[in-house]
């Protein structure tokens, strides 16, 4: 499903750090049993509390990037929204990349739908995974949370400082054969590049034709390799750290 075709390219480049770093975030809600979530976007905060014991939380500072409605047919930027929450210099770093990059979808407080969008539920709903990886990518932020908001179809877009522990290379190189049997951005090979870039680790490429890439830090390592399409056809991994 096409939502913003001219976000879909960011999205993807952040794509393997945006599905671990959200993978860490249900976890840690998970970890609370059955939970309910709550947005208080005046004070900006998120809150995940245990339904059998609602002192057991899991708190986030919540930061507005977008509300998406079916109404208007638009999507409304975090840094003009007049509801908005958390730092709005996080949501108007969007806008900056927008009028630096000429990413007209970015540029302005409303982008209007694509003419051809179908506008319902489930478009809704997959326009905000690519505008919050859109907003990963530009910030360096995640994880996120795709709010339903009402009962209209209004969809809200939160990046989170969440209490996750870092990102590092044994604690995503056990994840990451599940990440990638479920994640297949438009170019993998570049997508290793941004988990590399936004996770801080170090990466080095096997030669000049980019045949493989060893990702690594104090942890251990993640080797891998690809084919001429740049697609991933092997991970090897050593560990020498705790994940």
């Amino acid at each position: 499903m096409t939502t913003f075709p001219a976000l879909q390219p960011l999205a993807d480049r952040a794509a393997f750090f945006t599905a671990l770093r959200q993978d860490d975030l249900g976890t840690a809600a998970d970890a609370l049993g059955p939970h309910r979530w709550d947005t208080d976007l005046a004070a900006g905060t998120l809150t995940f509390s245990a339904l059998d014991d609602p002192s057991r939380t899991l708190v986030a500072r919540a930061h507005l990037i977008a509300s998406i409605a079916p109404g208007p047919r638009s999507v409304l930027w975090g840094w003009a929204h007049p509801n908005g929450g958390g730092d709005a210099n996080i949501s108007t770093q969007l806008r900056t990349y927008g009028q630096t990059h000429g990413i007209t979808e970015l540029s302005f407080a409303e982008a209007p739908f694509p003419t051809d969008a179908a506008g319902d539920a489930d478009w809704i709903a997959e326009a905000s995974h690519v505008i919050a990886g859109t907003a990963v990518e530009i910030t360096g932020r995640s994880p996120y949370y795709s709010a339903p908001v009402g009962d209209a179809g209004t969809r809200a877009v939160l990046l989170l400082d969440a209490p996750l522990p870092p990102l590092t290379v044994a604690h995503a190189g056990i994840r990451m054969p599940r990440i990638l049997a479920s994640t297949t951005p438009a170019d993998p090979r570049g997508s290793v590049w941004e988990l590399a870039r936004l996770a801080g680790w170090t990466l080095e490429w096997a030669d000049d034709a980019f045949s493989a890439a060893t990702v690594q830090d104090a942890t251990g390592s993640m080797t891998f390799r690809f084919d001429e399409q740049a697609r991933i056809t092997a991970m090897e991994s050593s560990f020498s750290g705790p994940a």
